[in-house]
């Protein structure tokens, strides 16, 4: 894991050499938006095999109805019967979160990378490294020691959470605008359908989730945190020209890795 940890640092400290005379002394900081912009691309392959797959999943809609008036009784016979519709139609109900679950190790990187005092049994020089004034291995609790809010360090931050709080607005008022339209375009299945416990609760407060991407950008590492935010912007842009085509169904948008 050391050595993998080193070859993973150079990587990095290469970047941003190679950055260097555009950004100065925030170049590792651009090889940090850089490398989340690659591993973007990387897992978008699966982002539009998940826009496909939710394509498929809104065809078998009317199936699916005709199947919950069968089994309106028997949720295990429906689940069975759902199932079995999606394996024989090779739909995965699971297809959306692959991008999510596969940018995991990247984001664990990053924050084991700047969280590290060491990194091969030799000091980890990243640490020093920043983003205008504040430290990449540094978060919003050490920056607001640092001057407060508005200091050097605190509108670091306060940009940060400017860009989520636009994104994650965005994603918000897109999420409620599907389920409205969801709601209206199908009416009468909605009332037919058997209420899972909870559903209610979690398909109001689904489009919040993106903001939660603030406590994130808070909490961990600034390198980690840059990640995030990168990700998740590029998620948004990427959703919206995906399922542009989709007036309804698509589904809230989660945050980001």
């Amino acid at each position: 894991m050391s050595s993998f940890m080193s070859l993973f640092a150079s990587l990095v400290e290469h970047i941003a050499d190679l950055l260097q005379p555009l950004f100065d002394a925030s170049a590792t900081a651009a090889a940090i938006i850089l490398f989340t912009a690659f591993v973007r691309l990387l897992v978008h392959p699966l982002s539009r095999a998940g826009a496909r797959g939710q394509r498929e999943r809104l065809k078998l809609q009317p199936r699916i109805a005709e199947l919950r008036k069968k089994h309106k009784k028997n949720p295990e016979a429906l689940q069975k019967a759902i199932l079995e519709l999606h394996r024989a139609e090779k739909v995965s109900p699971l297809s959306g979160c692959l991008p999510m679950l596969f940018q995991m190790p990247a984001f664990f990187l990053l924050y084991h990378l700047f969280s590290s005092g060491s990194i091969g049994d030799e000091p980890n020089g990243l640490l020093g490294h920043t983003l205008g004034a504040a430290p990449l291995s540094g978060n919003f609790k050490e920056a607001l020691a640092h001057g407060g809010l508005f200091g050097e360090q605190g509108l670091v931050y306060v940009a940060l959470f400017a860009l989520v709080a636009a994104v994650a607005t965005f994603n918000y008022r897109r999420s409620k605008a599907q389920m409205a339209a969801s709601a209206a375009a199908a009416p009468a299945l909605s009332a037919d359908q058997p209420q899972v416990p909870g559903m209610a609760a979690m398909t109001k407060y689904m489009p919040l989730m993106s903001f939660m991407t603030l406590f994130s950008v808070a909490f961990v590492p600034l390198a980690a945190a840059l990640y995030v935010v990168t990700s998740t912007t590029w998620s948004a842009v990427e959703r919206a020209v995906l399922y542009r085509d989709m007036p309804y169904g698509a589904g809230a948008t989660m945050p980001a890795v």
